[in-house]
């Protein structure tokens, strides 16, 4: 039986997510619920690393980043308040997530064990997003570069690592968006006529954390209906 953690697991992608896998008799523990945990807080990951190996018995086979947060940070803010905007973002989006990379690689490399890194990156890693979201856009595209760096450089040691970048989503943080930006204008330019829906990510984070090949390492997947491709 695998040992999974899950980050972002309260709600949309990743209760989807968390559904997928319980459902594979995997052991999966999850931020929001049983491992709260608010990764503004720069001891945050750390310590729901250490909680998460005593609630799994002191064995983690796959880590899935999909904590994140979606503000807007206009440029026409306080320069305080934009800076602000921006490391908030970059704390709980990138840091975070690569601060619980390191430590799962650690783990993994001290056991001699294998494992498997999922990050929920976004479609705003390879176009950008609106002129509100700079900060998320390039937190999502240094996910993106984190994914494939840890997979170069572990994969002899069989620790794998895959990106998966979702376009809009139908998650309560999609709705508010659409909603903003006129959503029919945007659905206009998915030319699958719709946005993903939760258990579309879940069922490629749920490969790429069971399922994928050792090959596949590095790999970035789209889930964005054909609104941006590569």
């Amino acid at each position: 039986m695998a040992h999974i953690l899950l980050t972002g697991g309260s709600r949309g992608i990743g209760a989807a997510i968390a559904t997928q896998l319980s459902d594979h008799v995997l052991a999966v523990q999850s931020t929001g619920g049983d491992l709260p945990a608010d990764f503004a807080d720069p001891a945050a990951p750390a310590d729901l690393w250490a909680r998460a190996l005593d609630r799994l018995d002191g064995r983690i086979d796959v880590l899935v980043n999909n904590a994140g947060v979606f503000e807007p940070t206009p440029i026409d803010l306080s320069h305080d308040d934009w800076v602000a905007g921006w490391e908030r973002t970059m704390r709980i989006n990138l840091t975070a997530a690569a601060e619980l990379c390191r430590l799962a690689v650690r783990h993994w490399q001290d056991r001699g064990a294998p494992g498997r890194i999922v990050n929920i990156a976004s479609r705003a890693a390879h176009r950008g997003d609106s002129p509100a979201h700079w900060h998320y856009a390039a937190s999502k595209a240094g996910m993106v570069a984190m994914t494939k760096t840890i997979a170069r450089a572990y994969a002899a040691q069989d620790i794998l690592a895959f990106a998966i970048c979702p376009g809009f989503t139908m998650t309560g943080m999609a709705d508010d968006y659409l909603a903003s930006r006129g959503g029919d204008r945007l659905l206009a330019d998915i030319p699958l006529g719709r946005v993903a829906m939760p258990d579309e990510v879940a069922t490629m984070a749920r490969f790429c954390a069971t399922e994928a090949p050792a090959s596949m390492t590095g790999a970035v997947l789209d889930v964005n209906g054909a609104s941006y491709v590569r």
